[in-house]
């Protein structure tokens, strides 16, 4: 049964997705980059959804300058969780990139805070209560200023492998619209303290953005935190973060067909 989550109005709350899709050939790669512009109409128009993205991610740790033509990814906001669950399953342009992919995953979020506009726009409307014992998830986003590019870019991957050595870190990865210049950080911990331990420590995490602040790097950002609902499909990495509870969903079958 899927945990469908209320506001105390009894008004459905926001859900958030973000849909990673691995291909593994580079016929199956070069259709993905093509993907990047020719789905934008068809999830324009997918009933229910709100505000999305089409991303790609880094290579390595997740959060690197150089891309990964491997990875494909879609963030969407969504009225409910049902909405979502089964728009990200039978919608056509997730089932168009679920048949080539091999391998896709979707993780469900309600948002619990958020600041800043992506956009500008302000895409996420909390309305979870803020739980300390609740697998967590964390989305950085920012626009760079194209003069503070090598700045940024030299905290990075610091930043990314002090993330991924964490012991708490339950999943991690870099995506992003713009190679370069608009990124997005996306973590998934256990629960509130050990994220915020991690935030406040004084390692490059803190330096970094310490060093954001002082030197105006970004002209744009947002930083949003969400409940994990659950996951489903697979992903390398993603193995402790809890699974959605509903597998009766069709899922996307992964075609053979490199082309």
């Amino acid at each position: 049964m899927s945990i469908y989550i209320y506001t105390s109005e009894g008004l459905a709350i926001q859900t958030v997705t973000l849909s990673l899709f691995r291909f593994a050939s580079l016929p199956t790669q070069l259709w993905a980059l093509a993907q990047m512009g020719l789905l934008r109409p068809a999830l324009s128009r997918v009933p229910g959804i709100g505000f999305w993205k089409l991303c790609g991610a880094g290579t390595g740790e997740g959060f690197t300058p150089l891309p990964d033509r491997r990875v494909m990814g879609i963030l969407a906001t969504w009225p409910d969780l049902p909405t979502a669950e089964r728009a990200t399953a039978e919608a056509a342009p997730f089932r168009r990139l679920g048949r080539r992919a091999a391998e896709s995953w979707t993780v469900f979020l309600s948002p619990v805070a958020s600041r800043g506009r992506w956009s500008g726009t302000a895409p996420f409307q909390p309305g979870a209560q803020d739980t300390h014992d609740a697998p967590l998830a964390v989305l950085t986003r920012a626009t760079l200023h194209w003069r503070h590019l090598l700045g940024f870019w030299s905290h990075a991957p610091m930043i990314s492998r002090a993330i991924g050595a964490h012991p708490d870190v339950l999943f991690k990865i870099g995506i992003g619209e713009v190679p370069w210049l608009q990124q997005v950080t996306f973590s998934i911990w256990p629960d509130a303290p050990g994220m915020t331990d991690f935030a406040r420590g004084d390692g490059p995490h803190r330096r970094a953005i310490a060093a954001v602040r002082a030197g105006d790097w970004f002209r744009e950002e947002l930083y949003a935190r969400f409940h994990v609902l659950g996951t489903r499909g697979t992903w390398p990495g993603a193995g402790r973060v809890p699974r959605l509870g509903r597998p009766d969903l069709p899922q996307p079958t992964p075609s053979k067909d490199p082309c």
